[in-house]
Parts: C-alpha cells; sequence; structure tokens
C-alpha cells in the first residue's frame, strides 16, 4: 500500500510537471517514455485502479483511464478471464462512487471504458451490461449518468471502428436493435414526464378563452391533427437540471435516429414528445399577456401573407414565473437538440409503408412550429422574433425545410391532409424576414429545389400541367415580386449595402455577386413555369428605370473640353446611384431569361423577345454616343462606376441574346430583314466606339465580347460591309506596340475579325460563301498581326543581346496566343474554315518551328511556343499534312534530351514543368491520330515515355507531369494495341490464347510495371485515373485476359491492390479498387480461390495459423460482384482486426 501510495505521488509528480510551462520538450520526452513503459507493464492496471481510486489529480485520472482504455481495446485479447472478472466488477462501482465528484470529461471516459469493455465482452462474459445502463436511466438520481452510458453505447457499439471483426459488428448492431424499442419507451417516458411535471397548465379556467393557442389560428394547417391540441399547450418551465438531463435525452435520441431505421418503434408520443421540446426554439422570452388577439389570415390561398398578431407564447409564467428556469440559451439548446432528432428522421430517403403516416404527423408538427416563428405580435415583428431565436435553432429549421423539400416533398405533395399551398405561404414568410444574408441564401436554395420539382412534375404530366400550375400560380407570382424587390435598392438598401461587393470567395465571385446570382436563378426558374406572368412583371420595372438612365442627357453640361453631370443634390444623387443600381441588376435578369426566348417558343414569344433587343439596342447606342462612361460627376467614386456598370451590363444582356438573334437571323422573312438589319448595325455601332485603350476595361471588355458574338453566332453576311467593323479592320491591323489594345480586348477583338471571315455564312450554300474573297482577306488580316512576329524568323542564326532578347520574347507572347485563339476558335468548324486558317497561318507555323531551338533554354517562351503547337495539333493537324506534322515532331524528339526534360521535371510548378506537359499532350494527339502515317513515331514516343520521362518521375510527386505521362502511356496502348497484340480478340479467343503472338513485349511489360508502381505511392489522383486506365484497356481490349498479363501479372496487380485496401491509404476509392480486383479474379475465379488466395494469406503478416484458417473459412468462393464485395470487405476489416490486437499484446502473451 506505502509503495502504491509512493507511486501515486511519483506520478502526480510527472504528471504536473509535464503540463507545466516551463518543461523542456526533451524532459517531456523523458515523461512520455517512463509513462508509455509503464503502461505496458503486465499488471499496470492495478495501478491505475488505485491511482483512480486515491487522486483529485486530473492529469493522473486521464492517464490510468488511457491504461485502461488501451489495454481493452488492444491487449484484452491476452487479459486472463480471472483479470477481466475484477476489471468489469471494479470500474462500474468506481463509476457509481465518483461520477459526481469528478470533472465531466473523466466521468465521460470512464463511461467509455465500460462501454468498451461491453463492446468486447457482451452479452456473453458481461451480460448486465445493458440492463445496468437501463436501471441507471429508470433511477432518478442516476438518470444522468445512464443517459451518459446509453450515449456513449450507441456511439460506439452501433457505429464502431475497425478494432472489431465483422462478426462481431454484425452481433453488437443486431443485439442492440432488439434493446430499441425498450429504450425508445423509457426515453420517451422521460421526456413526457418532465414536461408533464413542469407544464404550467392552469388548473383553473385561463383567463380568456383566447389565452392558449387556439387550434383555429392554425388555419386549414392542422385540421383533424390529433396532436394540433397538445402543441399548443402552454410552455413548460423546466429548471436548470431538468432541462439537462431533458438536453441528453435528446442527445441519446439524435444519435439513435442516426442509425436506427425508421420504424413503428418511434411511436406517436415520443414524436409529439420532442416537438414539445422543438418549441422551446421559437418561443421567445416575453411576458404573459392576456386578452384577445387577431387571427391571421395568413394561410388563406389568395397570397395575402400579412400576418395578424397572436398573444405572446407562454412560458410558463402562470405560477412559478421564471424563478426556477433555466438560462435562455440552455431552453434554446433544448430546441435546437430536438430539431437535430427530427432531421435525423427527416434526412431518411428510405420510408417504410408503414411510417408514411408518422412522417406526415412529423410535417404538421414541425410546420405548427413554423408558423409559430412567422407570427407577429404587438411587440415583436416576424424578422425581430427570427433575429432574437437562437442562430442554431434557425438553421436546424432551416435544414428541416430543405429535407422535407428535397426528399419528402414528392410523397406528402398530394395527401389532403398536406395543405401544400399554406405551406408555401408559411415558407414565403420564413424566406423574407431571415435575419441573415446566409439564412436568406439557405431559403433561397429550398425555392430552387422546389422549382425544380415542380418543373419536372408539370414535364411528367403535360396534361395537367394548367391545373398544376393553377394551384401555385399565386405562389409563384409573389415569390418573383418579392425576390425582385430583394435585388432592388429602391425597396432594401439598408441590406444592400450591407453586403461586399469586392472580396472574392472561393467561386471568384462577390458576396453582392452571390446575392445577384442566387436570387436571378430563382426569376429564371419561375419564367420557365410562368414565362409570359415573368415577363410582365420585370419588363415594366426594367423600363421604369431605363427611363432615368436615357434621362440623364439632358443634365449634361459642357464646357471646352471637360462634359459634366448636373446632378448634385446629396439626396438627388443617392436616388440615381439606387436606380442605377437596379437597373445594372434588371439588365442581368433580361440577359438570363434570354434562353427562355428561343427553341420552339420562339415565334410565340418573338414580340416580348424583340421589345426586349429592341432597347437594349437604344440603351447601347445612348451610351455609347452621349459617352456616361466619361463624365465629371459629383460623386466620381460612386456615380462613375454605375455608370460605367449600366452601360457594361446593356452590352451583356444585349450580348446573351446572341442565339435569339441567330434564330431571328435564320427564320427572318423578307418583312422582317431592315428589322434585323437595323437591330445588328446599331449594336455594332453601339460596340465599335468602345473599342480603344481609352475607355475603361470593363466597358472595352463587354463591347469585345459583345462583337464576338455576333460573328462566331448570328453570322450576318452583310457584316464585313459595315463602316463600323471596317474602322475595327483598320484599327487592329495598323496598330503596333506602343499603341495596342489590353491584351485581353485585343485578342477578342482579332477573333471576331477572324470568325467573321472564317466562319460559313448561316442559310446560304456553299458556293455563295464567296470563299476565294474571304480567304484573300483572311490572309491579309493574319499577314498585319504577324507583321513583327514573322520579322523574327531572321534572327534565328544570331544570338541576340538582352534588351533584343527581352523584345523577340514580348513579340512572341503577344502574337502567339492571339493566332492560338483564332485556331483554337475554328476547331469545331468544316475543312473549308480549317483549310483557309491553315493557309493565312502556315509561314507563322515556319516561323515557330525555326524558332523553337533558339528559345529552348527560355521555359516562359517555349510554354507559349508548345500551346501554339498543341492547338495545331488538336485542330489543323489534317490540314499541316503528314510530312511537316512529322517534321515537327521530330524537332520536338530532338530537342527535348533527358537532361532537358529533367532539367524542366525538376522544377515543379515552374514553366519549364509545363512545357513538358505541352510536350506530352502534343504526343497524345499524335498517338491518337488513325492510319499509319504517324506509326514510325511510335517507338522513339515510347522511348521518350519510358526512359526519357518516367525515370525522372518515378520517385517524385511531379503529379502535372505524371498525370500527361500516364494518359499518353494510356493512349499509346489503347490507341495502338496492335503495336502490341497482333491478333484481334475474336481471333485469339477462336484459336486459343496459346497460340497469342505478341511484339515489343519488353515495352509492354515496362508499361504495365509504371502502372503497377503507381500503385504503391501516395498521390490518390494519380491512383484513380491509372486504375480506371487498366480497367479501360480490360473493358476495350481484354487487357486482364491476356496471356503475357494473366500468367506474370496478374496476381501482382490483385496483391498490391488487396495490400491498398489493408493500409487503407486510398480509402476515397475502396469501391473502385473492389471493383478492379473482382475484375481481375473473374478472369480465372477457380485460379483466384485455390491458388491466390491461400497464398496471399500465407503471406500476411501479423496474423497465426488459427487466424489465417478463420479468414479463410470466412472468404467465401462468391463470384457476383456484390457478394464478392462484402466477402472482401469482411476480410480487410478482420484482417487488419487481427493483427492490430496481436500488435499490441506484449511478447510471449497467451491468447485466451
Amino acid at each position: 500500500m506505502a509503495s502504491e501510495e509512493a507511486s501515486l505521488r511519483a506520478l502526480e509528480s510527472l504528471m504536473t510537471e509535464f503540463f507545466h510551462s516551463c518543461t523542456t520538450n526533451e524532459r517531456k520526452r523523458e515523461i512520455e517514455e517512463l509513462l508509455n513503459n509503464f503502461a505496458q507493464q503486465t499488471g499496470a492496471w492495478r495501478h491505475c485502479l488505485f491511482f483512480l481510486s486515491n487522486t483529485r489529480n486530473e492529469y493522473v485520472m486521464m492517464y490510468s483511464l488511457t491504461v485502461f482504455e488501451n489495454l481493452v481495446n488492444k491487449m484484452w485479447i491476452g487479459v486472463a478471464s480471472q483479470d477481466k472478472m475484477e476489471i468489469r466488477s471494479c470500474l462500474p462501482k468506481l463509476l457509481l462512487a465518483q461520477h459526481k465528484s469528478v470533472p465531466y470529461f473523466i466521468r465521460n471516459k470512464l463511461c467509455k471504458v465500460i462501454v468498451d469493455i461491453g463492446r468486447q465482452d457482451w452479452p456473453m462474459f458481461y451480460h448486465d451490461f445493458f440492463t445496468n445502463t437501463l436501471q441507471l436511466i429508470q433511477s432518478p438520481a442516476l438518470a444522468q449518468l445512464g443517459l451518459v452510458m446509453l450515449k456513449t453505447t450507441s456511439e460506439e457499439l452501433a457505429c464502431p471502428r475497425e478494432d472489431l471483426s465483422v462478426a462481431r459488428k454484425d452481433e453488437l448492431r443486431k443485439l442492440l436493435l432488439e434493446q430499441v424499442p425498450t429504450v425508445l419507451g423509457l426515453l420517451t417516458g422521460i421526456l413526457e414526464t418532465y414536461w408533464d411535471k413542469h407544464s404550467v397548465i392552469a388548473s383553473t379556467p385561463p383567463p380568456s378563452p383566447t389565452s392558449g393557442e387556439s387550434v383555429e389560428l392554425l388555419g386549414s394547417l392542422f385540421q383533424g391533427s390529433q396532436y394540433s391540441k397538445l402543441l399548443c399547450q402552454p410552455m413548460a418551465a423546466l429548471d436548470s437540471e431538468s432541462q439537462q438531463l431533458c438536453c441528453l435525452v435528446l442527445e441519446c435520441l439524435a444519435h439513435l435516429f442516426s442509425w436506427i431505421p425508421l420504424s413503428t418503434s418511434i411511436t406517436p408520443t415520443l414524436l409529439a414528445s420532442i416537438f414539445h421540446f422543438a418549441r422551446f426554439g421559437c418561443d421567445l422570452r416575453t411576458k404573459h399577456k392576456t386578452g384577445p388577439f387577431i387571427s391571421s389570415n395568413s394561410s388563406s390561398s389568395n397570397g395575402h401573407l400579412d400576418p395578424g398578431t397572436v398573444p405572446p407564447a407562454s412560458n410558463g409564467g402562470g405560477r412559478n414565473g421564471q424563478q426556477s428556469e433555466g438560462s435562455k440559451e440552455d431552453r434554446a439548446r433544448l430546441g435546437v437538440l430536438a430539431m437535430t432528432c427530427v432531421n435525423e428522421l427527416v434526412s431518411k430517403n428510405c420510408v417504410p409503408m408503414d411510417f408514411e403516416e408518422y412522417l406526415l404527423r412529423m410535417f404538421q408538427q414541425t410546420f405548427f412550429l413554423l408558423q409559430r416563428l412567422t407570427r407577429e405580435n404587438n411587440a415583436h415583428t416576424i424578422k425581430s422574433r427570427l433575429q432574437e431565436l437562437d442562430e442554431s435553432y434557425l438553421e436546424k429549421f432551416t435544414d428541416f425545410l430543405r429535407l422535407f423539400v428535397s426528399v419528402h416533398l414528392r410523397r406528402i405533395e398530394s395527401s389532403p391532409q398536406f395543405p401544400i399551398v399554406d405551406f408555401l405561404a408559411l415558407l414565403f414568410k420564413y424566406t423574407f424576414n431571415q435575419p441573415t444574408h446566409e439564412g436568406y441564401f439557405a431559403c433561397l436554395d429550398i425555392w430552387t429545389v422546389f422549382l425544380d420539382f415542380l418543373t419536372t412534375k408539370i414535364k411528367s404530366r403535360l396534361a395537367d400541367r394548367e391545373s398544376v400550375l393553377d394551384r401555385y400560380k399565386d405562389a409563384l407570382v409573389l415569390l418573383l415580386s418579392e425576390v425582385l424587390n430583394r435585388i432592388q435598392f429602391r425597396y432594401n438598401q439598408a441590406q444592400l449595402e450591407e453586403l461586399d461587393d469586392e472580396t472574392l470567395d472561393d467561386d471568384q465571385q462577390t458576396e453582392w455577386q452571390r446575392y445577384l446570382r442566387q436570387s436571378l436563378e430563382v426569376v429564371a426558374k419561375v419564367m420557365e413555369l410562368l414565362p409570359s406572368h415573368a415577363f410582365s412583371t420585370l419588363f415594366p420595372v426594367l423600363q421604369e428605370n431605363l427611363d432615368v438612365y436615357l434621362g440623364l442627357q439632358q443634365f449634361i453640361a459642357t464646357t471646352g473640353t471637360s462634359r459634366r453631370l448636373n446632378i448634385t443634390a446629396e439626396n438627388d444623387c443617392r436616388r440615381l446611384h439606387c436606380s442605377l443600381r437596379d437597373l445594372s441588376s434588371l439588365l442581368q435578369a433580361v440577359g438570363r431569361l434570354a434562353e427562355h426566348f428561343i427553341g420552339e417558343v420562339f415565334a410565340a414569344r418573338f414580340s416580348d423577345a424583340l421589345a426586349v433587343v429592341e432597347r437594349l439596342v437604344d440603351v447601347t447606342c445612348y451610351g455609347s454616343q452621349t459617352s456616361l462612361y466619361d463624365l465629371e460627376t459629383a460623386v466620381p467614386s460612386v456615380l462613375k462606376p454605375d455608370l460605367i456598370d449600366v452601360h457594361a451590363q446593356a452590352l451583356a444582356a444585349l450580348q446573351a441574346y446572341s442565339h435569339w438573334l441567330a434564330q431571328f437571323y435564320s427564320e427572318v422573312h423578307s418583312q422582317n430583314q431592315s428589322q434585323f438589319l437595323n437591330l445588328i448595325t446599331s449594336a455594332i455601332d453601339a460596340s465599335s466606339p468602345l473599342i480603344t485603350a481609352k475607355v475603361p476595361e470593363k466597358l472595352l471588355l463587354s463591347s469585345c465580347h459583345l462583337i464576338v458574338s455576333i460573328t462566331s453566332t448570328v453570322r450576318p453576311v452583310f457584316l464585313v460591309t459595315l463602316p463600323a467593323v471596317l474602322n475595327i479592320f483598320n484599327l487592329i491591323t495598323t496598330e503596333n506596340q506602343t499603341h495596342r489594345l489590353p491584351q485581353e480586348a485585343h485578342l477578342l477583338v482579332c477573333r471576331a475579325l477572324s470568325n467573321m471571315l472564317l466562319l460559313p455564312w448561316p442559310n446560304l450554300p456553299e458556293n455563295e460563301q464567296e470563299w476565294q474573297t474571304r480567304s484573300s482577306n483572311h490572309a491579309s488580316l493574319l499577314t498585319a498581326l504577324t507583321r513583327e512576329y514573322r520579322i523574327l524568323r531572321g534572327t534565328v542564326n544570331i544570338t541576340p543581346r538582352q534588351p533584343a532578347l527581352d523584345n523577340m520574347k514580348a513579340v512572341i507572347q503577344q502574337t502567339l496566343p492571339v493566332l492560338r485563339d483564332i485556331v483554337d476558335s475554328i476547331s469545331g468548324e468544316s475543312t473549308k474554315s480549317r483549310q483557309i486558317c491553315y493557309q493565312s497561318l502556315q509561314e507563322s507555323v515556319q516561323v515557330s518551328l525555326s524558332l523553337f531551338p533558339v528559345f529552348i533554354q527560355h521555359p516562359d517562351v517555349t510554354d507559349e511556343m508548345l500551346a501554339f503547337f498543341l492547338t495545331l495539333f488538336q485542330a489543323l493537324r489534317v490540314q499541316m499534312g503528314v510530312a511537316f506534322t512529322g517534321q515537327i515532331i521530330q524537332t520536338f524528339l530532338n530537342m527535348f534530351t533527358r537532361e532537358q526534360l529533367a532539367a524542366s521535371i525538376l522544377q515543379e510548378g515552374s514553366a519549364g514543368c509545363r512545357v513538358v506537359q505541352k510536350f506530352l499532350k502534343i504526343l497524345q494527339v499524335v498517338v491518337q491520330e488513325p492510319g499509319q502515317a504517324f506509326k514510325p513515331f511510335l517507338p522513339s514516343i515510347l522511348s521518350l515515355c519510358m526512359e526519357q520521362v518516367y525515370p525522372v518521375v518515378a520517385e517524385r510527386s511531379s503529379p502535372d507531369v505524371k498525370t500527361e505521362m500516364f494518359e499518353l502511356l494510356y493512349q499509346i496502348l489503347h490507341q495502338n494495341w496492335r503495336y502490341f497484340f497482333k491478333t484481334s480478340v475474336l481471333t485469339s479467343v477462336q484459336r486459343g490464347a496459346g497460340e497469342e503472338t505478341m511484339e515489343n513485349e519488353a515495352q509492354f511489360i515496362a508499361a504495365m510495371q509504371a502502372f503497377g508502381q503507381s500503385f504503391l505511392q501516395p498521390d490518390i489522383h494519380i491512383f484513380k485515373q491509372n486504375l480506371s486506365y487498366l480497367e479501360s484497356l480490360n473493358s476495350k481490349h481484354k487487357l486482364y485476359h491476356r496471356k503475357l498479363f494473366r500468367t506474370s501479372m496478374l496476381f501482382h496487380f490483385i496483391n498490391v491492390l488487396l495490400q491498398v485496401l489493408l493500409h487503407k491509404s486510398h480509402d476515397l476509392l475502396q469501391e473502385e479498387i473492389t471493383l478492379a480486383i473482382y475484375n481481375m479474379a473473374s478472369v480465372d475465379f477457380d485460379a483466384f480461390y485455390s491458388a491466390f488466395m491461400p497464398e496471399f494469406l500465407n503471406g500476411c503478416q501479423g496474423v497465426d495459423t488459427s487466424q489465417r484458417a478463420v479468414l479463410a473459412r470466412n472468404f467465401k468462393l462468391e463470384r457476383d460482384l456484390p457478394s464478392f464485395t462484402q466477402s472482401m470487405q469482411r476480410l480487410v476489416n478482420d484482417l487488419r482486426y487481427y493483427r492490430l490486437c496481436n500488435s499490441s499484446l506484449p511478447t510471449g502473451t497467451i491468447k485466451l
């Protein structure tokens, strides 16, 4: 005893020293080693039991419990049965004796250790484990402790980690499921008892017939609901201890609901009890008032959503008042936990038939709460109510609504007991009174899901489309109107000003842009369902703001060279700012709706679309003519960006209608020709003055994008003859280094001019396309654009000095992106377009090839050149011809020596690395080319891949280069299978595998080894890519069935993949790996089961002979994929479990 006392004092001293701020890391390591050595001693647990009983030091308690935890979870199999019995007896007694005196985290840890013992020994050796827990729950003084035990049991036994065999996991789940009805009954009883005990249901009549919330108040939502009266009872006034106990019950239920199946064990009484507590989240702490109130008519179907008033909820004012009640936070926590329980149930998609009625009841009860949340009274508006509620509760409630709409609406919507329109009225109020932007976004997502559901339903029921729409029309109309109001500063300035419009999020949009985008998505979805109504709602609002914008011309004052907007009063400037911001948003809305005017509905909605396009053309012309972006204003930091943004958004909205203009052009009749001509001419006239470096970039780019869309999508014949277009042509072909447009704008304008000359005109036969003239004009355009670039050819044999070199680099880096973009934009077009493009480019391509060796040591330039050649190979390789393409490939192969490649690859993420990636991409295009033209290059490409690139990347991460190298390897094998296997799959089947002829065997084996090696490395993306390549080669070429693979590689690959499963290093790919193992095993199941598996198990380290026998016995000889998968998962789990147990045992342990 004295020695144990001394040990305890020493341990306390060590632990205090360990956690002291002055203790060095070296000393901490020494102490850690001492503690670990002590824990490994046989019988250390006895000392720990003494320590736990005799110390108040929290560090010592935690350490002692960790020793027990380690013993139970890792070494239990080797503990003597007498010792196990003693531990099972002592620890629960210790818990009962100390649970009130130790900190809660010590109590919880001790509970976990006892549960861990139950996980190993219940029911065989620890038969009263679960009954003890149930008895604790039933004892009022120990109920809290019992609930902690129950929750821990649910966490550790129902969802165990891998340190149990599959058989034991299945047994535990079955045992727990048998206990579920009893457990749920107990928990229901506790909730009911505490609610009834603390409810202040007055024994005397209430002050007025309306002091409790009348069932009539619920409108049609709950008629016939037997639980509505229960939910209308006044709130219980729980004291702090009762609240804690009820919180624990709800935590237990939430975890139980996460894994038990929906069944009648979840009784109506239990659901009602949970909803009682859910009310704690939505009731404010107010003084009790009496007196009549006005009943709301908000859920009537006429869409009037202005709520009436209701009395404040009775929160147990009555006899007990607030004296013994827990804090507001604790009450809110009860509400949050209750909603967590509800959400666990609602998140289950698989609902048994006999549970559907319960589900309906749950939704009725939840919408009772929704109605409480969205009610006003004299003291609170809906928004102020929601603002005062716990944020977590609102999040949970919104989660519930999302789950309901996304998972269950299809089940409930047609039920006569569920008034869907009334629900939408409540959801409407809930959405548009959210106190935070995030809450509002989350609610908009719910509406988006609902609108998708409605759209799908209507498409599947076209016959009664109108009746379905009529049912929801009022709700949709209100939704559209309110969402449009919410994006306008005119109605919502205070909230919109709060939104950040500068910081970009992960999706590269600001908070304001996200707000606007999500709102416009809802508008567009309503437009799809109610097109004419949506248009008639939006267009007048747009028109109103346009009138303000178009009226600004009268306020422009010109003095000398300066032009000024004569609106200076602060109030006028603020109103103008709001109007311009709204106009910008509405223009985006109009642009977003463009897709709803084309296709089958083009004719029916033609006049509406024409009105929009004409207005947009007017606005863009007006903006360009008056140059509003160039005005001096009273508040330049606000109004100038507003004016620029409106002009840019008008151009962007017009661009969105380019597909409508294209359809108009293709269906144009003689009476509409002048109308179409005027629209296009005006649009070009509006854009062309903005194509100058003096214009703000936002406006410049918007105009460039509009011209690109007109030239690529609409493609009018007359475009090239317009004076404005000729002006742009002259501007681009005469500009020089000093007077250039910004690079992006320059590139877009060049693309537009090239498209105009290369893309076929719609509605015209081939002989009217004027290819000769267009070809000549295109050649002139390219000659002008590449003037400075082609001069560089003369410097190939000169070693330039630094200033000249920098100038050359600048010319290359300005010209090649433009040429690449021109090629890319016609890559999917007709042969004629590509022929003309290549003729114009031919000289520049040859210049590029001759410059390539000069700049091989300059990766930034080589990167640009290879990007250009990659685009050429992808789009114009046929036009370039075999001979010239071969010359390019040979040049590259000669230039990229092993040293050059290694130097580039080793600089990960650098321009040099990108050069190698693009080179490999070019080779991918080459090896995919059908026919024999490029086959002579295969040996060189394979050699470069396996002998030059692979050795450099094999032992390094180099993810970007590896990705392209393995893609190249896969394409070589897939597209050139006969380079390795002369016979077809059919022939080899007919002749038998024995006669399979093979060539280039060494290269094939090297490629397979490279794939195999990649599975031993940690990069999960490469692993997934390469596994899919092997599976693809098997499905297309029967790779796994080939004699060479089957006899010398198959089992190696299975072994590697099995080891990966065992090590859990690529757990995200578990399904894909198991499928690949199945496909490999299915080549010869007999050999897999009789030869591979015994050999694999014999070679497994860390398991003994009897364990191997159990593993072999449990691995069933399955041949279908689902059973095979299950068998494989069991093998992996049990093998890991045995290794874990065995590795933790002291040497020489006898396993009992």
